[in-house]
């Protein structure tokens, strides 16, 4: 093997910065990829809510309301079990509100953006578990994109690792006055400090597999009343667990060392499994209500979540991606 493609094998190099200046503007990858993953999340779930029956642009409607309330969950968490890095000994409070430095806590950011969801589900007349299940594939894949913002950021790294996939971080300095800048300097010398498991890639393969099971299961059988977004939870928090364990950033722990988010995993991962067995089954389908087939309303207001009655009496089957096929995109 030639030295050139073993140096490619040997490491995951990091990016030599993570901010990049348009004139006096600062354009992050954080915040980039944040919103890549948004706009993924709701361009696939629209596709998915109409081949359900409803109707285009109700996502997006609701998405007003859920994504300003999950950003806010998101760092509320985050703030609250990391407070020590914001209000201890020599800290500046005043840094708790930039969260374009980094820093989402994912259990905030989905129940504080369920919150949002349900006031834009109330307002468009869409059920909130059927409208979870639509989302659910959507979201993890946002938050897989949102992963690679931690790379950029050379942060959530595990330990040191001598594996071919390990990743390589190099020291940040302000390029004009050389004085150390992780966040925001730029990587001169790309000599590494260290070669890490980069937890970040890990989660985010295990979010697409997360996505790719909730496809499966819910075409598979049909899962619907929440369930399909229960098992994203529940998914999500046994990928989380383990690779929480590898990560080396300083975390509030509680019980005499467990890092607080490997707590809240298995209690979240107990409510979802719950949650998943003791729900309806079936799958419900949106359709007018009763003696108004021919005449939706326009903005979806009245409609209503039915059960899905089951097999197609019709041995062709219906069309696929049609409202009464249940298979989704």
């Amino acid at each position: 093997m030639s030295p050139v493609v073993t140096a490619v094998l040997a490491a995951i190099p990091s990016p030599d910065r993570g901010v990049w200046m348009l004139g006096p503007i600062p354009i992050r990858a954080y915040a980039l990829c944040i919103i890549a993953g948004i706009v993924v999340a709701v361009t696939w779930s629209e596709r998915r809510f109409v081949a359900r029956g409803g109707e285009s642009g109700v996502v997006t409607d609701v998405a007003v309301f859920a994504v300003p309330f999950g950003l806010v969950g998101g760092r509320l968490y985050h703030v609250a079990t990391d407070w020590p890095t914001y209000f201890g000994p020599g800290r500046n409070p005043i840094e708790a509100l930039y969260i374009w430095q980094g820093g989402l806590g994912i259990w905030g950011a989905v129940a504080f953006g369920a919150v949002g969801a349900w006031i834009g589900c109330r307002r468009r007349g869409v059920p909130l578990p059927f409208f979870a299940d639509v989302v659910a594939p959507g979201i993890v894949v946002a938050q897989a994109i949102g992963r690679l913002g931690n790379w950029f950021n050379q942060e959530l790294y595990g330990g040191p690792t001598d594996l071919p996939w390990g990743l390589e971080i190099y020291e940040r300095v302000d390029p004009v006055s050389g004085v150390a800048d992780p966040l925001n300097g730029v990587a001169l010398d790309t000599t590494p400090i260290g070669v890490f498991h980069p937890t970040f890639l890990y989660e985010l393969l295990w979010n697409l597999a997360v996505a790719a099971l909730v496809v499966w299961a819910d075409r598979r059988f049909r899962l619907g009343h929440g369930r399909a977004f229960a098992l994203y939870v529940a998914a999500y928090c046994v990928g989380r667990f383990w690779i929480e364990l590898m990560r080396t950033d300083p975390a509030t722990e509680v019980f005499g060392g467990v890092r607080i988010n490997n707590v809240v995993s298995v209690v979240v991962l107990v409510a979802a499994l719950a949650y998943f067995v003791l729900a309806p089954r079936g799958r419900e389908v949106l359709q007018p209500p009763a003696g108004e087939p021919d005449t939706p309303d326009p903005d979806g207001t009245d409609a209503v979540a039915v059960p899905d009655e089951g097999a197609d009496p019709d041995p062709a089957g219906p069309e696929p991606g049609s409202a009464r096929s249940g298979r989704t995109p």
